[in-house]
């Protein structure tokens, strides 16, 4: 199931990441890993704030539907 259909609040555990190879990479290297767990802090529309590693990032649509719980 792709990341943006959680809700605010709900908790993950990052199962894959698609998308092209340099996508993958910028992911990685922002701490989103399979097995890291991932909050939804905040959405509005299909951009969301999301709670990965003790951080908070900022994810548009594209980045948000590669990533799959």
């Amino acid at each position: 199931m792709p990341l943006l259909l959680l809700n605010v609040g709900e908790h993950a555990v990052i199962k894959r990441i698609g998308g092209k190879p340099e996508v993958k990479q910028h992911l990685s290297d922002l701490g989103f890993i399979v097995g890291a767990s991932i909050l939804v802090v905040s959405k509005l529309g299909d951009n969301l704030i999301v709670n990965i590693k003790n951080s908070r990032i900022a994810l548009d649509r594209g980045m948000a539907k590669s990533i799959f719980i």
